[in-house]
């Protein structure tokens, strides 16, 4: 059977991601996204500040029951992503090869790089209160232990280049530890991570856990800066004008900032991430706890 010459393409309809449905964007509004050479691929919603504002509130809603999971059923969660993306890896190689004008050999590089980034923070999720928590030596008749817990609210703004790899690389680590996120897209390559908020949907994630804007980076990061809910923001993808001015809007209900480090400009994303992300966005509670008298034997009860 032959094919008809006729056939209109069906072009992809992006839409937001905020508490697990498919928005557009408040304002009605789209931008032009266009490939490395200039080529139109399709229309991306431009988030309004009331997107940036119903996204907050997603992931606050989502907050409580997502810290407090097992730090083990959120591993299989983040597991489950990877699944899911390995399933779609395809539509991804094009996405990411049309977005950052790589080789289809160079983009599945990337993806590859993606799906085992998701599976290395999956293994972290029960293994990181070994490293920043324990039992800390008191002089008396105390335990005294240290653990982590989840910031909160987290806004990550992605970086603008790598736009598939470097997103899961600052994302996963927020949610991993049991925070909620608050995604602003590249803003020249918004659709690997439009995308991704399709796979996140299909999985195992509870809706809210990550909510996915695209637009322009400052008029969606400015309000999430200075929003009185967000307790966190990442200024990875944001220039060092902007994050300047983030980091003094962030200041007003003392967020936790992580300040872009001198390379993430041209970060190798696929290199070892350590855990320094891990642990940008966790808190340490400390509880001391009576052991009881010590008697003349020197056991204690």
């Amino acid at each position: 059977m032959s094919e008809r010459s006729d056939r209109l393409s069906v072009f992809k309809t992006y839409k937001l991601y905020v508490g697990g449905k498919f928005p557009r964007s408040e304002s009605g509004r789209v931008y032009e996204v266009t490939d490395s050479k200039g080529k139109w691929l399709a229309n991306a919603p431009q988030s309004s500040r009331k997107d940036a504002r119903d996204a907050v509130v997603a992931a606050r809603k989502a907050f409580g029951g997502w810290s407090g999971a097992t730090a083990y059923n959120r591993g299989q969660i983040l597991y489950r992503v990877a699944e899911m993306l390995e399933g779609r890896r395809d539509q991804f190689v094009r996405e990411v090869a049309e977005a950052e004008g790589l080789s289809k050999s160079k983009a599945a590089a990337v993806v590859d790089a993606a799906v085992d980034r998701w599976v290395w923070y999956a293994g972290w999720t029960d293994k990181i209160a070994q490293i920043v928590g324990g039992a800390n030596p008191v002089a008396g008749p105390f335990f005294n232990l240290s653990t982590p817990e989840p910031t909160g609210v987290v806004t990550v703004v992605a970086p603008q280049e790598s736009s598939f790899l470097g997103l899961v690389s600052v994302l996963a680590p927020v949610i991993a530890t049991g925070n909620t996120a608050v995604v602003v897209a590249s803003a020249a390559s918004p659709l690997p991570a439009l995308s991704l908020g399709e796979v996140l949907a299909t999985s195992d994630l509870p809706g809210g856990v990550v909510n996915i804007l695209s637009g322009r980076t400052a008029e969606i990061a400015a309000p999430l800066a200075s929003h009185q809910d967000v307790n966190g923001i990442d200024l990875t993808g944001a220039d060092a004008d902007l994050a300047k001015e983030l980091e003094i809007a962030a200041a007003d209900n003392l967020k936790r900032v992580s300040r872009p480090q001198a390379v993430d400009g041209d970060a190798d994303w696929s290199a070892d991430p350590g855990t320094r992300r891990l642990t940008a966005f966790l808190e340490t509670k400390t509880v001391w706890h009576p052991t009881g008298a010590l008697g003349v034997s020197g056991s204690s009860y």
